[in-house]
């Protein structure tokens, strides 16, 4: 065997050797993808769709790093739970303070308050819409074989759109009840002649002032009324009953 024919022979073990090396090195990472996506898989089956009610759970460092490169996927759940969270679930316990009606005797001095409160609504609406488009665009570049994408989507239904939709539920209403209260408040201003108050007591002395008064009242009322049922809803939707 001369010199240039040894060297050709080591050239080829050495090429076939790397070819098996790569072969190994593909199989292994291979291997370890679906080891992390049968854990994430797992996790998104056991700790959020079998439980009752909205649960997004924070993974634990191990539980993290055994999901790999789909922690992402589920950081685009967490993300957007935290962001609604912050940015409208919070904010919206300040402005159904800000709107609370006590009684009609309060209204017409009331009025700044419930301008402020539908001002805020609004801007809680434009919050939630935010965030469930941040999430969507998200979700829409991620890549997914189709086991994990079929328990994923049931997932992503669960923690992200059923909530932000029932959400969206409670804002008609509530914005409603607010144009009826600011409608009576300054109802009550143009007729202040016609009204008589003592202490917490309202009395009207023209009868077709009353009338009015309890029609825009029994009116607000069944507004009211809508406002539990998308409460309730919402409720049902967080604890899963």
């Amino acid at each position: 065997m001369t010199t240039s024919t040894r060297s050709r022979f080591s050239s080829a073990w050495l090429v076939l050797a790397f070819g098996l090396m790569l072969s190994m090195l593909l199989v292994a990472c291979g291997n370890k993808e679906a080891e992390q996506r049968s854990a994430f898989i797992a996790y998104l089956q056991t700790r959020v769709l079998d439980k009752p009610g909205l649960r997004v759970p924070t993974p634990t460092a191990e539980e993290k790093a055994s999901f790999g490169d789909y922690a992402q996927h589920y950081a685009v759940i967490t993300d957007f739970n935290e962001g609604m969270n912050k940015s409208v679930s919070q904010p919206m316990t300040q402005v159904m303070n800000k709107g609370a009606l006590r009684s009609f005797v309060d209204l017409p001095a009331r009025r700044d308050d419930l301008k402020a409160a539908k001002e805020g609504l609004g801007g809680l609406r434009t919050a939630l819409d935010q965030q469930l488009a941040k999430a969507d665009a998200a979700r829409a570049q991620l890549k997914q074989p189709d086991d994990l994408k079929q328990v994923y989507a049931k997932a992503y239904e669960k923690t992200v759109t059923t909530p932000a939709t029932t959400f969206k539920e409670v804002f008609p209403p509530v914005d409603a009840v607010i144009d009826s209260a600011l409608a009576i408040a300054d109802f009550m201003e143009k007729n202040k002649s016609k009204l008589r108050v003592s202490g917490g007591t309202l009395t009207v002395t023209d009868p077709a002032v009353g009338d009015e008064l309890n029609k825009m009242a029994q009116q607000m009322g069944k507004q009211s009324a809508a406002i539990n049922t998308a409460q309730d809803k919402m409720r049902a939707v967080m604890r899963g009953s």
